[in-house]
């Protein structure tokens, strides 16, 4: 709910005021948000204000992140145009570390601690962590110069009437092209659920894979901003997503088969390869489709309409299907409609705008 809200203000603000100016309040809205959570009193001590306190921080985090992306990937894009695939491809692999820190701390937490110590205090470590990130995050991007291009466009005062009312096509298409990589995303956050609930591995099975498939996208997706400077980022993506669409059934049928944790990284893994494809090529696209007038407001919208219906609710939907069906597979089924409708966008992309 407030990603796309902060989507609307961080993005037209990074619009009207430049990227670096985004990058920073976003930086301390989640700094403050981190702060809450880490120091939450709790039910005994403050009754029914602590639940309020709790969605209150989280609203501020997830309007911090609804700028965050778009604006640090136009100025990752602006300052070396040139290299746009490979400079912007840093946005994704650093969400794979993002991931991957996250996923070891969950590993980490639920098998050195008792379940009573991690709901009682154990939770708060996390975002203690992110808190410490906050301060040197802040002052690294307090001090780094605007970039050339939004210097030499001007400030854009009305960025978000110019999306809505001559660029809503390219806005439908991006949320478009970024269906696939969230869902799969979201997805691979799901898969230790799935291994403990539908295959009834231990726990730990679940997070080892988690961990793995992020780390493979952090060190994978900077050289597919290489391969993409080279040769386009379309083909790139529709290569991925045609391939998920062909090995996403067989891939559950295997693991359902042969539950194992060594069969279920492969599944990861090979998961987690072709969205670091897909995935590495999508920021420097979308960079591409906007202008350089509207594009942290356009790459914001586009990003966070899809993030949250199609990526937050991907576990939703895959318990659901499993619910629905009876099936183990029944999230399969998920994936490839997503990645059919990204194929969709990704292909009229080609068409309307020769991309």
């Amino acid at each position: 709910m407030a990603r796309p809200v902060g989507a609307i203000f961080l993005g037209a603000y990074g619009d009207r005021k430049g990227r670096k100016e985004a990058l920073t309040l976003s930086i301390l809205l989640m700094t403050i948000g981190s702060g809450l959570m880490t120091i939450m009193p709790s039910y005994a001590s403050v009754g029914l204000l602590a639940p309020v306190l709790v969605i209150a921080a989280r609203l501020l985090q997830g309007f911090s992140v609804g700028g965050e992306f778009a604006s640090s990937t136009a100025f990752l894009v602006e300052h070396r145009p040139d290299r746009a695939g490979f400079f912007a491809s840093w946005q994704w692999s650093s969400q794979g570390l993002a991931a991957l820190i996250a996923t070891g701390f969950g590993a980490l937490l639920t098998t050195s601690m008792s379940a009573a110590d991690l709901q009682a205090w154990g939770w708060r470590i996390p975002f203690g962590f992110g808190l410490l990130i906050g301060p040197v995050g802040y002052y690294i991007r307090n001090r780094l110069g605007e970039t050339p291009d939004f210097i030499k466009a001007g400030s854009a005062q009305a960025s978000l009437r110019e999306l809505f009312t001559h660029q809503w096509d390219r806005l439908i298409l991006t949320s478009g092209a970024v269906i696939a990589s969230t869902s799969w995303q979201y997805m691979l956050v799901y898969m230790p659920t799935y291994a403990i609930r539908e295959l009834h591995l231990p726990q730990s099975t679940g997070f080892t894979a988690a961990v793995v498939a992020a780390a493979l996208q952090t060190l994978v997706v900077p050289f597919v901003g290489v391969w993409v400077d080279k040769v386009g980022q379309t083909r790139v993506m529709t290569g991925a997503a045609l391939l998920f669409v062909l090995t996403s059934y067989p891939a559950f049928v295997l693991v359902g088969a042969h539950a194992s944790l060594a069969v279920l990284i492969a599944m990861v893994c090979w998961i987690g390869l072709l969205k670091s494809f897909y995935s590495g090529a999508l920021p420097s696209l979308m960079a591409k489709i906007f202008p350089v007038e509207t594009r942290v407001s356009g790459m914001s919208l586009g990003y966070n309409i899809s993030v949250p219906i199609f990526g937050g609710f991907a576990p939703f939907f895959a318990q659901s299907l499993i619910d629905m069906t009876g099936s183990k597979l029944a999230p399969s089924y998920y994936m490839i409609a997503t990645a059919l409708l990204s194929l969709a966008a990704l292909l009229a992309l080609r068409r309307k705008y020769r991309m």
